[in-house]
């Protein structure tokens, strides 16, 4: 009597675990760490969009299994939490990629856990060069800036552009902005006036624009995180009369960020940039893609480069997801994502099988009005590019 007394517990808990057991299996889980509240909030918010807009048009389920996507918010920049927040995502959660990290100190931090814990960790946006060096289970989706930085002091140079000031946020992609461009202009016979580097959060540019202003540079080139840093530039560029004065104005995409161009308004017109996507680009996947995240994202707004580099991970994701058959193994999925090809709204792109970073086109764009709404209006491309420093 006292064995089938015991019996019927364990013989529950033996049928709970096994339905969580089968629960698991049923299920690939994707940790999503991003900022989604505080001045970084769009970052997220643009990848959750550019992820919603891949699985509506892919389906919500790959090799069987169903996606479930964790979302975790930084609030960031703040490595300490995205590093707390990844290991309770491998520890609790038992998820099965990392995906995200908007910003670079935040992928830094997680890169030693996913390293430990065999965990692929798909990067969307964070864009300095080293980040793949610190861990074997990264691959990025994204760009570097050394990548989208060196294109164009080449633009710059070949246009007789050749006195130049930097202007760039003090953090490791605004450092290796500002390094490739300059080693690349000096290269080719031009001269750095000065080199400006602002706070990563929150600065007043008006006193760094009047410096620019006082040593009358053919052009100040700038990188500033995507978003309301750019807005606030370049309302201080034309404030200044920097316009009046003759001095243009190029950058990397950040700086127009599509997002963000409606508001930054006909200040705009004629930057120069070089990036790796446009809203504007013509290809037939980038219609659908813009067509599908409007109708999946509803008042987000347009779609920027770090929904585009989410849509291209989830791409990857699913890719390697049933190649495993849904199975996912970490030097397995690796070892899928290494040379790995991929039709994206912005061209087609590869994962470089030695340095896992992205081989994509680098596009020279001007800021122009198409059918009265600004666009990044792409005029001319370099192919094939890989990040600079390699």
């Amino acid at each position: 009597m006292i064995l089938k007394k015991l019996s019927l517990p364990l013989i529950a808990a033996a049928l709970m675990f096994a339905a969580i057991g089968a629960q698991a299996q049923e299920t690939i889980k994707i940790g999503l760490i991003a900022a989604f509240s505080g001045p970084f909030a769009d970052y997220g918010k643009q990848m959750e969009a550019g992820i919603k807009t891949y699985m509506a048009q892919n389906g919500s389920s790959v090799a069987g299994k169903k996606i479930e996507i964790i979302v975790k918010d930084t609030t960031g920049p703040s490595p300490e939490i995205a590093k707390r927040l990844a290991q309770e995502l491998i520890v609790r959660d038992k998820v099965d990629f990392l995906a995200g990290f908007g910003l670079t100190p935040e992928a830094l931090a997680v890169a030693p856990i996913a390293e430990q814990a065999k965990k692929p960790m798909i990067i969307m946006n964070a864009a300095t060069s080293i980040i793949t060096t610190k861990s074997d289970y990264i691959a990025r989706f994204s760009m570097t800036l050394p990548q989208v930085s060196a294109p164009i002091a080449t633009w710059a140079l070949n246009n007789n552009i050749k006195k130049v000031v930097t202007l760039v946020a003090d953090y490791g992609p605004g450092i290796d902005a500002e390094t490739t461009f300059k080693t690349t202009l000096q290269n080719g016979g031009g001269t750095i006036v000065e080199s400006i580097r602002v706070p990563l959060t929150n600065p007043d540019f008006a006193p760094y624009v009047q410096r620019i202003k006082d040593v009358k540079p053919q052009a100040v080139f700038v990188f500033v995180p995507a978003g309301e840093q750019g807005i606030a530039f370049m309302k201080s560029y034309r404030e200044r009369g920097l316009a009046e004065a003759g001095i243009k104005v190029i950058a990397t995409g950040d700086l127009t960020d599509d997002h963000v161009l409606p508001v930054m308004g006909n200040v705009a017109l004629g930057v120069i940039t070089s990036f790796h996507y446009s809203a504007a680009h013509d290809s037939p996947e980038n219609k659908a893609f813009l067509k599908q995240f409007e109708a999946t994202n509803p008042g987000v707004g347009r779609p920027n480069f770090m929904a585009v580099g989410a849509y291209d991970g989830m791409a990857a994701i699913y890719q390697v997801s049933k190649q495993l058959n849904g199975k996912i193994d970490g030097e397995k999925a690796m070892a899928i994502l290494k040379g790995m090809k991929l039709n994206s709204p912005r061209g087609q792109i590869m994962i470089d099988p030695q340095t896992r970073d992205i081989v994509q086109t680098v596009y020279i764009r001007r800021v122009e009005k198409v059918n009265g709404e600004l666009a990044n209006v792409e005029f001319d491309k370099l192919e094939n590019v890989k990040d600079s420093k390699q």
